[in-house]
Parts: structure tokens; C-alpha cells; sequence
């Protein structure tokens, strides 16, 4: 695994593996210090990292936001493809009318029969401290040759790309 330390390319990279994921877990911290996880969609990254995602103001996730650190973690999955990004960070309840009109999507409207003029309806933003990412970047068959091989011969198999990168 390598690490690289404020490399926009990085950035892009890990955005790009996201992009096609449309449903992360979202971990916080709950008043015990338990850790808590939900699905979550997201609705927007930037260019800059950020996370976007709608919620309801009154959400217990909120309350654990403002009262707990505001640390928190979202790990992405497409399984079929071997690719897995984690990314840790600080979230913030945004109430932005004009944001939420640019990132309002009728796919939301089940979650908020209102419509984009809820009054509960807010923004979470993750700014991205740090996130990793393994991607397999081979297909099905590759990636079971790899582990079988590995497997005959004792040595664990090269699955693909695994980095560490710092915003």
C-alpha cells in the first residue's frame, strides 16, 4: 500500500471509483461512543472531495454530528468489481435552499414526500480528510486465477491497487 498526500489526480481517482455507487454506509459516533452505521445516498461529490447527502434535520445521525466530533466515515462497496473506498472526514448539516435545489433528484422524493421545500430536508457535507481505496482493476476470472495461484504456491495474490490519500 502507498500513500500520496494531496494529489488532485488522487482525488479524481478515488471520485472516479464512487461515482457508479450510489448507496455508502455512513458511520457516527452515538451518545454511548457506539459506533453507528446506516445506508446512505449520495448525491454529490465535488471536485474537492466533499460528500453530499440529504437528510432530515431532525435524524438522530444529525444530533450525533453536532454533539459527538463530527467525525465520520463512509465506506463505499461495488462488489462486483472488487472495488472498496473508505473515506474518513468531518460532516455538517448545510441548510441551503439554493444547494439543495442544485442537488435535488426525484429519486430523493420517496425519502421526502415534500419535495425540495421540506423544512426538515438538509444537506450533510463530508469533508474528506483522508480515504482508501483497493480496486481490483481486473476481471471476475483474473482475480479467482490470482487467488488460486496464490493459493498453490503459498503467496498471497496481487489484487490490485491499494492507496491511502490525505485531502
Amino acid at each position: 500500500m502507498s500513500t500520496i498526500a494531496q494529489d488532485p489526480k488522487s482525488i479524481e481517482k478515488v471520485l472516479d471509483l464512487i461515482k457508479d455507487i450510489h448507496v455508502a454506509m455512513m458511520t457516527t459516533v452515538d451518545e454511548q461512543q457506539n459506533l453507528v452505521s446506516r445506508p446512505m445516498a449520495l448525491i454529490h461529490a465535488s471536485a474537492d472531495g466533499s460528500l453530499w447527502f440529504f437528510t432530515k434535520k431532525s435524524s438522530p445521525k444529525v444530533d450525533q454530528i453536532e454533539e459527538n466530533d463530527s467525525r465520520v466515515n463512509i465506506a463505499f462497496a461495488d462488489t462486483d468489481n472488487s472495488t472498496y473506498v473508505s473515506v474518513s472526514g468531518t460532516a455538517s448539516e448545510v441548510d441551503d435552499r439554493a444547494k439543495i435545489e442544485e442537488y435535488w433528484t426525484e429519486e430523493a422524493k420517496p425519502w421526502f414526500p415534500a419535495g425540495k421545500e421540506d423544512p426538515e430536508l438538509v444537506l450533510l457535507k463530508v469533508t474528506t480528510e483522508m480515504a482508501e481505496y483497493w480496486d481490483a482493476n481486473s476481471s471476475r476470472i483474473v482475480r479467482l486465477f490470482q487467488m488460486v495461484t496464490g493459493a498453490i504456491t503459498g503467496t498471497p495474490p496481487k489484487m490490485g491497487e491499494n492507496e491511502k490519500v490525505y485531502n
